[in-house]
């Protein structure tokens, strides 16, 4: 990669281009099993699952996918919070060629239906206590095997006496139900029992999509960006050589962010897996109490985290009395948000760690930008971009002219994490992969930026539309909107977040009822409840008479909230 004036300023030892391994995914567990096969690869409760026993039962789980009638390039929906199963459940679809779709635990039925069907995916690894809210939908949505578990499965007894306790000879088809019509339902342990110990072989290449991970891209609804196994694979090496301290085979991750969202799929999992570090699980980051306990107790050295989950625990009445020391903890990461500058300091302060602040997004696999761990960590911004990462600020009106340092405009990014494409959108793909006259692919991420003199990326302003709601999950205005015009009352709808500008929204609905029509807040909430996660349900609604719109019609979202920061 030619010079670029941020190269001067990289952690010691970090080139500004690296040697990528050619390799799956799955290459990458085997590997680390064969280097580290008795190191603690998964902590969950009272559990621990070796990298040799990781490997082990992801071949039993691929053999029974198999055996479902998996082949390559399938996709297989991963319904579950973070637990062992999640983690096995990934590299157990790899390993036999196929696709993960996770979806986010907190979706409700229409959601969970609509990504499914969109994916195509026609089985699903299904966390059992979300089943019921899901089955009534789930027959319509192409699915034709649910494979459900329990958090209590993996939590306790080691894996050994779960699939030694009546272990089954019987085929996993005689134990499905047929209750769901054409959906065939298993336990997981009961597939795991009579799975063969190995798969059929299968041929599984860099260039293969290993994943779909949904995301409203640069504006719109959600959209499956492919993640060839190349990508994640890449990312997972240029964050790995960015923490320099961090020693393969020595750290112990906290995976609190939910393994559904691409921030935690490769700073978490896929890091551990290359380095050979132990992950903690952690089901529910908002039980902020067992969180604490489990740093300490695991002596947690690395935890990505987002700017809230940060926050928290600087005001937790435990942290400031000192009942937990998280002093084992060498780094964190930021992302997803704008990391305040107070919470930053005090965090540090607190826990004597380094925290510093970074920028991704899906599309990129997603890790772009970082301050450095050791060196100037410049507060404020989104740091340097990680090897073999180019970027460039262009106009926002065009967006095909280069702009020079501390001018504002839209960042583009290239590299070899960007993503193949949306999953059966050229269109969208075309609008946001571009190449330039030289042929050189570049991502529009549709975040406005500013470059400093010496290479420091800022963002100022978020992507024009997107609510960032706590702990950094996205809400995209158009997909509430959407929900709400179904309500026989509402004639005009359109949502913004609050506070305006801020790192932790809420949803804010703004409505036109119709003539002679009424509804009162409560009822729309209840509306939107039924019908989307709890964090997308507005919080606020505001009837008016009208909406503000340009001259073509077009609801402007943009004057709401301006009119709310005058508020």
């Amino acid at each position: 990669m030619e010079a670029r004036v941020w190269h001067a300023h990289y952690p010691p030892q970090v080139p500004a281009s690296l040697d990528y391994p050619a390799v799956s995914l799955n290459d990458l567990l085997m590997e680390t099993a064969r280097r580290y096969p008795d190191k603690a690869a998964l902590i969950f409760a009272q559990n621990t699952i070796t990298y040799r026993e990781m490997n082990d039962l992801v071949n039993r789980l691929a053999a029974a996918l198999q055996h479902l009638g998996v082949h390559k390039g399938d996709r297989v929906a991963l319904y579950l919070p973070n637990c062992p199963q999640m983690v096995l459940g990934y590299f157990a679809i790899w390993r036999i060629g196929g696709i993960a779709v996770p979806v986010n635990i907190a979706y409700v039925a229409r959601e969970f239906a609509h990504q499914v069907h969109n994916a195509g995916a026609t089985v699903a690894l299904c966390w059992e206590a979300k089943w019921e809210q899901v089955q009534d939908v789930a027959t319509g949505s192409g699915l034709r095997h649910v494979v459900l578990t329990g958090l209590e499965e993996f939590a306790a007894r080691s894996w050994e006496s779960l699939l030694g306790a009546g272990r089954q000879t019987t085929s996993p088809d005689q134990g499905a139900s047929d209750a769901y019509e054409e959906i065939h339902v298993y336990r997981l342990l009961d597939l795991l029992r009579v799975a063969p110990a190995q798969t059929s072989p299968i041929r599984v290449l860099p260039e293969d999509i290993a994943a779909l991970l949904y995301t409203g891209g640069t504006t719109g609804l959600p959209k499956g960006a492919q993640l060839t196994h190349q990508n994640l694979v890449t990312n997972a090496v240029q964050i790995a050589f960015w923490l320099t301290p961090l020693k393969p085979g020595e750290e112990t991750v906290l995976t609190a962010l939910p393994l559904t969202h691409s921030y935690s799929l490769t700073m978490c999992m896929n890091q551990s897996v290359y380095r050979g570090y132990t992950q903690v699980l952690i089901a529910d980051p908002r039980q902020l109490d067992n969180l604490l306990a489990a740093v300490d107790a695991h002596q947690v050295t690395l935890f990505p985290g987002v700017p809230t989950m940060f926050l928290a625990m600087n005001q937790h009445p435990g942290v400031r009395a000192g009942q937990y020391q998280l002093r084992s903890i060498k780094a964190c990461i930021s992302g997803a948000a704008p990391l305040p500058r107070e919470v930053q300091q005090e965090f540090q302060r607190i826990t004597g760690s380094v925290l510093v602040e970074g920028y991704g997004l899906t599309e990129a696999s997603p890790i772009t930008h970082c301050n450095p761990l050791h060196g100037e960590d410049r507060i404020g911004t989104i740091g340097l971009p990680l090897p073999d990462t180019d970027c460039k600020i262009v106009d926002s009106e065009t967006e095909t002219r280069s702009l020079g340092p501390e001018q504002p405009g839209v960042l583009c990014v290239s590299g070899p994490q960007l993503m193949a494409g949306y999953w059966g959108m050229p269109e969208e793909t075309a609008n946001v992969l571009r190449r330039d006259h030289t042929g050189k692919l570049w991502l529009h991420t549709g975040d406005i930026a500013v470059m400093s003199v010496d290479g420091y990326f800022r963002i100022v302003d978020r992507k024009k539309d997107t609510i960032i709601a706590g702990g950094g999950l996205k809400v995209y205005p158009r997909e509430v909107e959407d929900v709400l015009y179904e309500h026989p009352a509402v004639l005009e709808a359109a949502v913004i977040g609050v506070p305006v500008g801020g790192a932790d929204q809420r949803v804010k609905a703004f409505i036109v009822l119709r003539p002679e029509a009424q509804a009162d807040e409560e009822e729309i909430r209840s509306f939107c409840r039924e019908r989307l996660a709890p964090y997308k349900v507005p919080k606020y609604v505001e009837f008016r008479p009208s909406l503000p719109k340009s001259g073509v019609g077009k609801v402007l979202r943009r004057r709401l909230a301006e009119e709310e920061m005058q508020v």
